[in-house]
């Protein structure tokens, strides 16, 4: 049962619609988005819905990407909420633009948040959806997760979003138990 999301993102106007703040984006396409009332608590951005009988929380770390497990290691202590109960919401260079992926544990690929949040809880056995964003043709890779998506995949964004929000409803009612989040894929855009 997941009782914490941590979608990561970076704090600021300037980094709202990067590729980096990919899973903020996604939090706004939530069928219920617009009735839930945010906090300031544990160094982020807090609030809660009720899915059946249980309570899940949502927290976006305002600590910046590569101190984010501060933030969500805060908010699982208080809540006594175990890794395994835990679903990190973040962007991904090894998948695709269009795709979006579900994975339990594994490593980090590079990710500065993952790392964060792994040191914090003290394993990387936690539940992840991450967002394709693909990896570019250069080397220069921080000003291109910094970097706002192209214009043709601005485009599709929207879609994408509104899409991979609906996936993880679905997964909210069913417990993820119908998912195997050892690692699984699912196409949105055909690239």
């Amino acid at each position: 049962m997941i009782k914490l999301i941590a979608p990561l993102g970076n704090p600021g106007p300037e980094y709202l619609s990067s590729r980096h703040n990919a899973a903020w984006q996604l939090i706004e396409h939530l069928s219920f988005f617009e009735e839930l009332k945010w906090q300031e608590k544990f160094n982020g951005t807090m609030t809660d819905f009720r899915n059946g009988d249980e309570k899940i929380h949502i927290i976006l770390p305002k600590t910046f990407m590569n101190r984010s497990g501060s933030s969500i290691a805060a908010a699982a202590n208080f809540y006594k909420i175990t890794p395994e109960e835990i679903l990190v919401i973040h962007d991904d260079l090894e998948l695709n633009f269009g795709i979006v992926g579900f994975k339990y544990g594994g490593g980090l690929g590079g990710h500065n948040g993952l790392r964060s949040i792994t040191s914090s809880i003290g394993t990387r056995d936690y539940n992840r959806f991450r967002i394709g964003i693909s990896r570019p043709d250069h080397k220069d890779i921080t000003s291109y997760v910094l970097g706002k998506f192209s214009k043709e995949e601005q485009k599709e964004l929207p879609f994408l979003l509104s899409e991979s929000a609906s996936i993880l409803e679905v997964n909210f009612e069913l417990d993820f138990k119908e998912l195997d989040l050892k690692h699984r894929k699912i196409k949105i855009i055909e690239n």
